[in-house]
């Protein structure tokens, strides 16, 4: 073992550098805990001092808020007795996104907009964002894992997580639990845990799992759609940290957007992580993807709790 690795290895707590195999429940219970952690609370609830540029509403701190990580415990419960049954699980993902983008751009997304969708909704809470998602081999790295920053976990640890969170909430009385992902490719298995979950409650009508692939779906094909119309070339819009990726941040949070760099830098390519030309990229043109995700999110939800209503009275004592 290396110095490197004795170093890193001698920062974990004692019961997990005697053990070279960690249980996936504990694995999934770290995930967990720290995911919430890679935004910052100012950025996420749009305080003062947050760079979001008003994307966020004003109905974000206090017993109103619609994030479950500002509520207290008694309040949640109060809000979720009072009809706010629906949640939404978002997720993000902790990874390479060029030099002008930071690395946690979806978890800093998938949060924002959820809070725009769960208030425009009503009676909808955002549960904290997932941040570790399968980003590729750690050893030998693949995919995004060949550039530094990236976090990656197992398929299996990363259904296991959305599996346990989902459940966990549904213990707490929310009946419409919806993953909602930022990142194209772990889209399969948001569907595959919602199926999961909705086998596992068959016969419990009150209670139901969503994979929402139009959020995603939206930032390819409507936005990808309104950005030609203006003029831009699919080969600048791009497929990673190019056009439209880099504009959608810019009216996100315009701080996690190196824009000096690019300004006055050549355009990027696949050796630096980059898909597409980011150079042309405004806040104005990444409000139509905006837009355009909340929208989409937004009326297909509205018509799955249309098709359940009305609902069945909750059962107290249903499976988990």
């Amino acid at each position: 073992m290396n110095q490197r690795n004795r170093q890193a290895r001698h920062q974990l707590p004692y019961p997990l550098r005697r053990q070279r195999r960690w249980p996936l429940a504990l694995v999934c219970s770290a995930l967990l805990g720290l995911s919430a952690a890679t935004v910052s609370p100012s950025a996420l609830a749009g305080q003062p001092g947050s760079a979001t540029n008003g994307l966020v509403s004003g109905q974000t701190g206090g017993a109103n808020s619609v994030m479950l990580e500002q509520l207290t415990s008694p309040e949640l419960r109060e809000r979720i007795a009072a009809g706010a049954t629906t949640v939404l699980i978002p997720v993000g993902g902790t990874e390479q996104s060029g030099p002008y983008l930071a690395l946690g751009k979806h978890n800093v997304r998938a949060q924002l907009l959820a809070q725009q969708i769960a208030e425009k909704l009503g009676n909808t809470i955002v549960a904290p964002v997932i941040a570790y998602v399968p980003e590729g081999e750690i050893k030998p790295p693949t995919g995004h894992m060949r550039f530094s920053g990236t976090l990656s976990i197992p398929d299996a640890t990363f259904e296991a997580l959305l599996e346990a969170t989902a459940r966990s909430l549904r213990q707490h009385g929310f009946r419409d639990i919806i993953l909602l992902g930022d990142h194209g490719g772990y889209q399969k298995n948001l569907s595959k845990v919602a199926q999961k979950l909705n086998q596992s409650w068959d016969g419990d009508h009150a209670s139901r799992a969503y994979a929402l692939l139009d959020y995603y779906q939206a930032a390819q094909t409507a936005y990808v759609a309104d950005l030609k119309s203006r003029g831009y070339s699919e080969a600048e819009i791009g497929l990673h940290a190019g056009l439209a990726d880099t504009a959608l941040m810019l009216a996100v949070d315009k701080t996690l957007v190196r824009t000096s760099a690019i300004s006055r830098e050549s355009k990027p390519g696949m050796a630096d992580g980059v898909q597409g030309d980011p150079r042309r990229a405004t806040a104005e043109l990444g409000q139509l993807g905006v837009q355009r995700m909340v929208d989409a999110a937004v009326s297909r939800i509205r018509s799955y709790l249309r098709e359940r209503a009305p609902r069945a009275v909750p059962n107290s004592s249903h499976r988990n």
